[in-house]
């Protein structure tokens, strides 16, 4: 039986999108697509006899970081070390593209996977899910004259440059993007919402104090009342599940963030209360 890896292309979508309504992930077409579109040389698939079997993804973030991404098998292929030739591709790839760090939201099952190809384990992510609600709350809608400042608290806190995702994300927005501001004018946090394939996933959200986080959120949540909501924490935030429990989320499960080549804070700072997605950090 021979395996054959190429680079995933558009037309490939129907066949990705199968494979990750099997994991019951949330992902639609449209989170697929943005990833082609970053980056159309780093999206690879496997194939068994033409048949689509497995993917996975690379984003790069300038040359200090990259994140992987989408890596499924259909479950009839399993245990054939598909998933782990993918990794090597990928490997590979950003290897060659001299970036300094390589880093993945795995789960428990994956996990043991990337240990054996290098990644070590760096910190821990958490997804949650609630329903949104109507809360009495003052937001600012993000708007062009706040998006560059945005843009640049992002690359301060996330500790990398991903201003094409952000604005990506930005213009995929399913409800009104939001900034916090402190007394002074300067831009405490921002945050967005997309809509999943199963429920609104609010990410990122970055600010720079708990207060500007709950009022982001709350800004979000006010805005898809009655609604499932998806949301990935970042476990460094300080007081980000006591925000989320006392707003009725419940945890779901854990992601194991990993690392492979030099150890960096990119995509950890405590300043990240929400994710982008484990596909992108």
């Amino acid at each position: 039986m021979e395996i054959e890896v190429g680079l995933l292309r558009e037309s490939d979508l129907p066949a990705a999108l199968r494979l990750k309504e099997l994991a019951q992930w949330n992902q639609t077409e449209n989170d697929w697509l943005r990833l082609l579109r970053l980056e159309p040389s780093g999206c690879f698939c496997a194939r068994i006899d033409g048949d689509l079997v497995a993917t996975t993804t690379t984003t790069t973030y300038g040359r200090e970081l990259a994140w992987i991404g989408m890596v499924l098998v259909d479950p009839k292929r399993r245990q054939l070390g598909i998933a782990t030739k993918l990794m090597h591709v990928a490997i590979e790839s950003l290897t060659k593209a001299e970036i300094k760090t390589i880093k993945l939201d795995a789960t428990p099952a994956g996990r043991s996977v990337y240990e054996n190809l290098g990644f070590k384990e760096e910190s821990l992510i958490e997804r949650w899910e609630g329903i949104g609600g109507a809360r009495a709350v003052a937001c600012t809608t993000l708007d062009s004259a706040a998006r560059s400042e945005a843009l640049a608290l992002d690359r301060h806190a996330f500790g990398a440059e991903r201003s094409k995702l952000i604005e990506m994300l930005i213009e995929d927005s399913c409800v009104a993007p939001l900034v916090a501001t402190a007394a002074d004018g300067r831009l405490t946090g921002y945050a967005l919402a997309r809509q999943g394939s199963a429920a609104v996933y609010v990410g990122p959200l970055l600010a720079t104090s708990a207060d500007a986080a709950t009022t982001l959120l709350d800004g979000l949540l006010s805005q898809v009342s009655g609604q499932r909501v998806y949301l990935d924490i970042n476990t460094s935030f300080e007081g980000g599940r006591k925000i989320l429990t006392e707003r009725g989320f419940v945890k779901q499960r854990d992601l194991i963030r990993m690392f492979y080549g030099k150890e960096s804070k990119a995509g950890s700072s405590p300043s990240v209360f929400a994710i982008a997605g484990p596909e992108l950090g």
